[in-house]
C-alpha cells in the first residue's frame, strides 16, 4: 500500500478532517488552521510521491477535489459558528467557493484538450521528422505537470485570508484580499492555457503526421523489423534484442505498439515507431520489410501477420524450459528461432503444432558480453596474502507469486550457501547479488536477504581487519576517483537537453546522437573495469541496483550458486562451474529430469553440503568431474561457439529475405500470367487493403540500396 512515511501521511490526512469538523463546531480558529495545514501537507506530500494511496483515496470517492471542497464547506460552517453568518464574509467566502469550482471545468478542458491535440498518432525516436512536418514546443512543464492540484491550491489564499478575518473579528480586508488573488490567480491560469489550444501552438493533425512518416519510411527503406507489444513492465522484453539489431547488417526498424513501451526504452540507435493505432500501422508503408521479428506472443502481433510481403519469425525473449518456450501459438510465425538443439527438441517433445523445418537455431547474441572461462588464474589459486581468492557469485531468484518453495534457494538454503562460502578454507570471494525483486511477495524471502546481507558484510569488515588479507590503497584510491570522473562525464552526456516535454517534442528532438552514445557505452565499459579495482579483490560484497549488471558479475566470477532462472541459462555461457538448488527437494535425478540447465551443475540440497565439490573444481580444474559436461550443455543450449551468434543471426535474416523476395516475384509472375494488369497483380500480391506497393527500385532483397 505504500511506505511507511506514505501511510503515515494519508492516516494524517484522513484524521484530518474529522479535527477540522470538530474545530468548526468548537469553534475554534486556531485549531482548524492547524487541522487545515497538516491535511494541505500530507496532501501535497502524498502527491508528490506519486503515491498508490492517492488512486486508492479515489476509487472510495474522497479525490482530491472531494477532499478540497469538503475542506472549504468546513470553512464556510466555521463561519457561521462564529456568528459571521450575516456578514459580508461569510457571504463573499461562499461566492468565492463556487467561482473557483466555477473555474475547474474550463481549466479540466482546456489541459485535456492540449494533452490529447498534443498526442501524437505516432510517437518516434531516431528517425528526423523535424524536416517534414512542424511540431511546436509544449507548454512550459509547470502548467501541465499535476495541473489539477496546482489548481485547487489555489484556494489557499481565500483560506488563509478568511480564517485571518475570522480570528479578528473586526476586519474584512484580509479576507476579500484571499478572495481576490484566489479568483485572479485561478483565472490567469485559465486564460494562460487557451492559446495552446490552437494556431501554431499545436502539432500537425495525424494524417500529415503519418504522411511525414511514410516520406520517411520510403527514403530509410528498413528492411528488418522488430515488433514488440506489451505492458510497461514488459519492456525488458525488447531492450534485450536492441543492441542485436543495432548489429544487424540490413536497414533496422523497431515498432512498438504502447506508448508506456517507448517511455521505457533503452537508449538505441535504431529507428523505432510507436504505432497504437491498428489502422495507422496497417496503413504504414512497410513494402520493403522482408523480415518481421516478434519478441513476445500477443495479440497485436495479428496486426503485422497479416502482411503477405515479409516472412515472420518468433525470436521470444530468452530461452528456458518454461511453458512459454513451447507456445502452441508459435505455429502462425513462418519460422522459430532457438538458441541451441533444445530449444529444437523443446517443441518436438511439446508436440503443438511447430514443424522442425521451420525452427532455425541462432544462438543468443545478447550473450557475447558474457566472456567464456579461461581457468582460474593461478594468483587465485594461490594463498590470500600472494594475490587474491576465487570469486563465487550467489545469485538466488526471486521467491514468485505462486508460493512455490522450490522457486527460490533464499528461504530455506541461503544462509546454510553464504555461511559455508565466507568459512570456506581455502577461502573465496562472495558476491551476493539477489533479484531486485526479492521480498516483495514473501516476508519470509525479505527477512532472509537482509541476514544474508548482514552475514556478507560482517565477514567483509572481519576480512578487512585480517592481516592475512592485503590490497593497494594507492591502486583503490585512484580507482575511486577514475569512477567519479567517468559518472560526472556519465551525468553529463545523458543528461544534456534535458526532458523532453511531452510526446510532441521527444518525437521532434529524440534522434540520438551517435557519437555521444558511443561515447556512454565506452564509459560505461570503463566505469564497470574501475568499479572492480576500487575495492580489494579479496572484499566481499552485497551488490544491489542496476550497476553492475549480471554479467558483470558473470565475468569477475569463477563460480555461481543459483536457482532455476534464466540466470544459469546465461551463466552456462561462461563455461564455469555451477550449483543450482534444489530447494524444493524433488531429489537429484528428478531435478536433472525437470530442468535441462542443471545438468551440467552441482546440486545442492537446501543444507548445502555438497557445495564443497564446486569449490573444488574452482580451485582446481582437474577436479571438476563436469568440465565436459558443461561444454556439451552448453552448445545443446546455446549452439556452437563458431560461428558467432550475430553471424548466425544476420544469416538466418538474410536467407529469410531471400525466401520473401522469392515468394513476392513469384507471386507477381503466376499474376501477370493470369493475364491481370500491374495495378491488379500487384494489389492481388500484397493481398492486403491499404499496404502500399513497393515501387520497382524498393522490391531488392536483404542488403539491397
Amino acid at each position: 500500500m505504500g511506505s511507511a512515511a506514505e501511510l503515515a501521511a494519508a492516516a494524517l490526512m484522513i484524521l484530518g478532517f474529522p479535527a477540522l469538523m470538530l474545530a468548526a463546531l468548537v469553534p475554534s480558529v486556531a485549531a482548524f488552521a492547524a487541522a487545515a495545514a497538516v491535511t494541505y501537507l500530507a496532501d501535497h506530500y502524498l502527491h508528490r510521491k506519486s503515491s498508490y494511496l492517492i488512486n486508492r483515496l479515489s476509487k472510495i470517492r474522497a479525490g482530491v477535489s472531494i477532499r478540497f471542497l469538503i475542506r472549504q464547506l468546513l470553512l464556510v460552517m466555521l463561519l457561521a459558528r462564529l456568528s459571521h453568518a450575516d456578514d459580508l464574509i461569510f457571504y463573499g467566502a461562499i461566492g468565492c467557493f463556487i467561482a473557483f469550482y466555477g473555474l475547474q471545468a474550463p481549466h479540466g478542458a482546456l489541459v485535456t484538450l492540449i494533452r490529447n491535440r498534443r498526442r501524437m498518432p505516432v510517437a518516434t525516436r531516431n528517425i528526423d521528422l523535424k524536416s517534414r512536418i512542424r511540431i511546436p514546443d509544449a507548454p512550459p512543464r509547470p502548467l501541465l505537470h499535476r495541473s489539477t492540484e496546482k489548481m485547487l491550491h489555489l484556494d489557499l489564499f481565500a483560506m488563509i485570508g478568511i480564517l485571518v478575518s475570522a480570528e479578528l473579528d473586526s476586519s474584512a480586508a484580509a479576507g476579500f484580499t484571499g478572495i481576490g488573488l484566489t479568483l485572479g490567480l485561478g483565472l490567469l491560469y485559465v486564460l494562460v492555457l487557451v492559446p495552446y489550444i490552437r494556431g501554431r501552438k499545436i502539432p500537425p493533425k495525424a494524417d500529415v503526421v503519418l504522411a511525414a512518416v511514410d516520406e520517411w519510411l520510403a527514403g530509410y527503406k528498413p528492411e528488418t523489423v522488430l515488433y514488440f507489444s506489451g505492458s510497461k513492465d514488459s519492456a525488458y522484453q525488447v531492450n534485450m534484442w536492441l543492441e542485436t539489431m543495432e548489429q544487424l547488417d540490413t536497414r533496422p526498424l523497431i515498432i512498438l505498439r504502447e506508448r508506456a513501451i517507448v517511455n521505457n526504452l533503452a537508449p538505441t540507435t535504431v529507428p523505432v515507431i510507436c504505432v497504437p493505432g491498428g489502422v495507422h500501422l496497417m496503413n504504414l508503408d512497410l513494402s520493403t520489410v522482408r523480415v518481421a521479428l516478434y519478441a513476445a506472443n500477443v495479440g497485436k502481433n495479428i496486426h503485422l501477420l497479416r502482411v503477405p510481403t515479409m516472412k515472420h519469425v518468433f525470436i521470444g525473449h530468452g530461452d528456458s524450459d518454461k511453458l512459454a518456450s513451447v507456445n502452441p501459438y508459435s505455429k502462425v510465425y513462418d519460422e522459430v528461432w532457438t538458441a541451441g538443439r533444445a530449444g529444437r527438441d523443446r517443441y518436438a517433445i511439446a508436440d503443438v503444432g511447430v514443424r522442425d523445418d521451420d525452427i532455425v537455431e541462432v544462438g543468443r547474441p545478447q550473450l557475447a558480453p558474457i566472456r567464456t572461462w579461461q581457468g582460474v588464474p593461478d594468483g587465485a589459486r594461490a594463498a590470500a596474502a600472494d594475490g587474491g581468492c576465487p570469486t563465487v557469485l550467489y545469485a538466488p531468484t526471486w521467491e514468485g507469486w505462486d508460493g512455490n518453495p522450490g522457486n527460490t534457494s533464499i528461504v530455506l538454503a541461503g544462509e546454510n550457501i553464504v555461511r559455508q562460502l565466507i568459512t570456506a578454507n581455502p577461502p573465496v570471494r562472495v558476491l551476493y547479488k539477489p533479484h531486485p525483486f526479492t521480498g516483495t511477495v514473501s516476508k519470509e524471502a525479505g527477512a532472509a536477504h537482509r541476514r544474508i546481507t548482514a552475514l556478507v558484510e560482517r565477514a567483509a569488515a572481519e576480512r578487512a581487519a585480517d592481516a592475512r588479507f592485503t590490497a593497494d590503497a594507492a591502486a583503490m584510491a585512484g580507482a575511486k576517483a577514475e569512477l567519479a570522473r567517468i559518472e560526472a562525464r556519465i551525468a553529463e552526456l545523458t543528461g544534456k537537453g534535458g526532458t523532453k516535454g511531452d510526446e510532441a517534442e521527444a518525437t521532434r528532438d529524440g534522434v540520438v546522437d551517435v557519437h555521444r552514445h558511443e561515447e556512454v557505452a565506452r564509459l560505461r565499459a570503463e566505469w564497470n573495469t574501475a568499479y572492480w579495482r576500487a575495492f580489494p579483490s579479496y572484499e566481499h560484497r552485497v551488490i544491489t541496483g542496476a550497476e553492475p549488471r549480471l554479467y558483470d558479475c558473470f565475468n569477475v566470477s569463477d563460480a555461481m550458486v543459483s536457482d532455476i532462472s534464466s540466470v544459469v541459462s546465461d551463466f552456462i555461457a561462461s563455461g564455469k562451474p555451477y550449483a543450482v538448488t534444489d530447494s524444493g527437494e524433488l531429489g537429484h535425478e528428478e531435478f536433472k529430469r525437470q530442468n535441462t540447465a542443471v545438468r551440467a551443475a552441482v546440486i545442492l540440497s537446501n543444507d548445502a553440503a555438497e557445495l564443497g565439490g564446486l569449490l573444488d573444481a574452482v580451485r582446481d580444474p582437474s577436479a571438476d568431474p563436469l568440465l565436459d559436461a558443461r561444454t556439451e550443455l552448453k552448445r545443446y543450449l546455446l549452439g556452437p561457439d563458431e560461428p558467432a551468434s550475430i553471424d548466425q543471426f544476420n544469416s538466418a535474416v538474410a536467407d529469410l529475405a531471400l525466401k520473401a523476395e522469392a515468394r513476392n516475384v513469384g507471386q507477381q509472375s503466376r499474376l501477370a500470367a493470369a493475364g491481370l494488369d500491374p495495378a491488379e497483380a500487384a494489389e492481388l500480391s500484397n493481398a492486403v487493403p491499404g499496404q502500399r506497393t513497393a515501387s520497382a527500385g524498393e522490391t531488392g532483397g536483404v542488403g539491397a540500396g
